[in-house]
């Protein structure tokens, strides 16, 4: 039998947060974003500030968005900055930094902040608008009070004359309000703003959203079904939803996607289409990805990811658990769906092998300063980028893998990298609310394994050769190191093929393992 759960309402998370600030003064925030002027990739933002204790208040505006690890200064686009007090005078401002205002409101306990901003970028942390629909990313666009994260807000929508949906993981409060009980629960909702084709299901009496902005060639009872199975297999790993509504925001074409907590925000390739089965497996695989996040880094995370200082990087060594294991759990789960295909999963593993292997990268990163030095190499287009760099996305499901059939192994397939998830969301979000340590991460890798994963340990933290063969047959596994290339011809870098492929005779404990992790089929 699988047993789910659910959080509290957000009635009852409201009330709590209520009851813990009585007596405290905050400020009130209720924001509205009007567009009239789409055409010219504008929005005007005004933010009403009530219950100022203060006679001069900070005002910030986020430079990066949480999971897109690049600083890309949003306030650039800030035009028309305004404030006046509730008599309609205007009140003086000036700045102190790139992204922070600083208002002279001096005895005025309210005051309103009006400006345009341009958003004419296309990415999953950008902001875009143009005459057929909108996508916000507030974080971009929503200014906050300076050190005054943890203060509920009220959004109004106008939207463009000829928009007819907002599709947003917000709570809805009325027509077109909205509200979230921090800042950072609104930074971390994006809104699409337009005339989507839109769908719902329920789950575990929870309500989903999916908005498709080019629906062509959707066979919406498979996909609804599939986002079911996929929801399902997610669940019944981690025994809890962290969750009251969730919405699927799939844009028009574009690349990349972005996890956020009660949401994703993903492009596609334009329509539903698809050329090949496989391009369709690629695209759920994509979706489960983002979908794990909210368990892996919104829930599970590294300390040093939240509270954020949204001014600045945040620095973590342990990027590579937030999103090279997630990338690992996407296989498992798609796996475990029935979406993914034991064959078909052993290319997935051999492609990531094959993409951090085959660079002369893996030499000079490891994969701890691939985690550190992202802000460095999000988007590192330099001609030395492969001779001199690695992506968590390759080595970081490796690792997950390898860690996954040790603990089998050490375990006697009664423990595996699951335990780890779980045992972490469970102690340090649900119990604790608060990111895991570097050295906490470690200690229950070794205590449910049973090891101390020195090995792996050194596979993440330096550039040590990986003995693959060792890990794989735990699984009744092979893996061919066969150089692609002429053994004759010398080379400094020996590319190697990687294929992963099944032995006939193995032991019970091997096969175990085995089918536990590639579902037999």
């Amino acid at each position: 039998m699988k047993t789910h759960f659910l959080h509290k309402s957000a009635f009852s998370l409201l009330f709590f947060v209520m009851l813990f600030n009585q007596g405290v003064s905050q400020p009130i925030l209720n924001y509205e974003a009007f567009f009239e002027d789409p055409e010219h990739h504008y929005v005007e933002v005004r933010l009403n500030i009530e219950n100022v204790t203060s006679k001069k208040t900070s005002l910030i505006l986020p430079v990066w968005s949480p999971g897109y690890y690049e600083i890309l200064d949003f306030p650039k686009n800030i035009v028309d900055f305004k404030v006046v007090n509730n008599n309609h005078q205007e009140l003086n401002w000036y700045k102190i930094a790139k992204n922070k205002w600083v208002v002279d409101n001096q005895d005025s306990k309210t005051f309103s902040v009006s400006y345009r901003y341009f958003a004419n970028q296309k990415s999953v942390a950008e902001s875009n608008i143009d005459n057929e629909r909108a996508f916000i990313m507030p974080n971009n666009i929503f200014m906050h009070v300076e050190n005054e994260l943890n203060v509920p807000v009220n959004l109004k929508i106008t939207p463009y004359k000829i928009w007819k949906t907002i599709s947003t993981g917000l709570q809805k409060t009325g027509n077109n309000t909205f509200f979230a009980k921090t800042i950072d629960i609104l930074y971390d909702s994006p809104i699409y703003i337009g005339n989507p084709h839109v769908f719902n299901f329920e789950y575990n009496n929870i309500p989903f959203s999916v908005a498709i902005a080019k629906p062509e060639g959707l066979d919406e009872s498979k996909f609804r079904n599939d986002l079911k199975k996929i929801v399902d297999a997610t669940t019944d790993l981690m025994h809890d939803i962290p969750f009251e509504n969730y919405s699927f925001i799939l844009m028009e074409e574009g690349g990349g996607g972005l996890e956020h907590w009660n949401s994703q925000a993903v492009f596609t390739s334009g329509s539903f289409y698809f050329e090949h089965e496989s391009h369709y497996t690629d695209f759920l695989n994509f979706i489960t990805h983002e979908y794990f996040h909210l368990y892996n880094v919104k829930a599970i995370r590294p300390v040093e990811l939240g509270p954020f200082n949204y001014s600045k990087e945040n620095y973590t060594n342990m990027l590579w658990v937030s999103e090279g294991l997630t990338v690992y759990y996407e296989y498992i789960i798609m796996m475990r769906a029935g979406l993914l295909d034991k064959k078909s999963a052993f290319n997935y593993f051999t492609n990531s092998i094959k993409r951090y292997e085959n660079i002369e990268g893996k030499n000079h990163m490891s994969l701890a300063r691939s985690s550190f030095d992202i802000w460095l190499n999000f988007f590192n287009h330099n001609v030395n980028a492969e001779e001199t760099t690695i992506s968590y996305y390759n080595k970081g499901p490796i690792i997950g893998l390898l860690m996954d059939l040790e603990i089998r192994n050490n375990t006697n397939n009664k423990k595996s990298l699951d335990d780890v998830m779980r045992f972490l969301y469970n102690e340090y979000y649900l119990k604790q609310n608060r990111g895991f340590k570097e050295e906490e991460f470690w200690d229950v890798c070794k205590s449910i394994s049973g090891s101390g994963f020195d090995d792996i340990k050194e596979y993440v933290y330096t550039v040590k050769d990986i003995d693959y063969q060792k890990y794989f047959d735990y699984a009744g596994l092979n893996i061919d190191l066969t150089p692609l290339s002429d053994a004759s011809v010398k080379e400094e870098l020996v590319k190697r093929v990687f294929t992963i492929t099944e032995k006939e005779k193995i032991t019970l404990l091997q096969r175990a393992i085995r089918d536990s992790v590639f579902i037999k089929d």
